[in-house]
């Protein structure tokens, strides 16, 4: 079956930087857009970075300018480089894999990103 292993999340103080990844396993991961949202404590999961197949890629504006989204599609991997965190970047943080046209979506476990003020 599908997998997505989110990895990389942790404690980190305001300022501070994390790297996500997230391994995907039994796709052909380079047909996918490739996605990683975030939900927070009483909040909807939303959208914070989005890579095409492509390499096209697109940030929720709280975060442009300190996250950068990137993919590996040699290593079947995806990852968001995080830095200047700050405390209202706490949330749990998702990848989603989607096949265009086909409405054929995947989504991984999650990692909890801790940001200490």
């Amino acid at each position: 079956q599908v997998q997505l292993v989110e990895s990389g999340g942790g404690l980190v103080r305001a300022g501070g930087s994390l790297r996500l990844s997230c391994a995907a396993s039994r796709i052909t991961f380079s047909y996918y857009d490739m996605g990683w949202y975030r939900q927070a404590p009483g909040k909807q999961r939303e959208l914070v970075a989005a890579i095409t197949r492509s390499g096209s890629t697109d940030y929720t504006q709280s975060v442009r300018g300190r996250f950068t989204i990137s993919r590996d599609n040699a290593k079947n991997t995806l990852y968001l480089q995080m830095n200047s965190l700050k405390p209202e970047d706490t949330a749990v943080y998702y990848c989603k894999a989607d096949l265009p046209l086909v409405s054929i979506n995947y989504w991984g476990q999650g990692t909890q990103v801790t940001v200490s003020a």
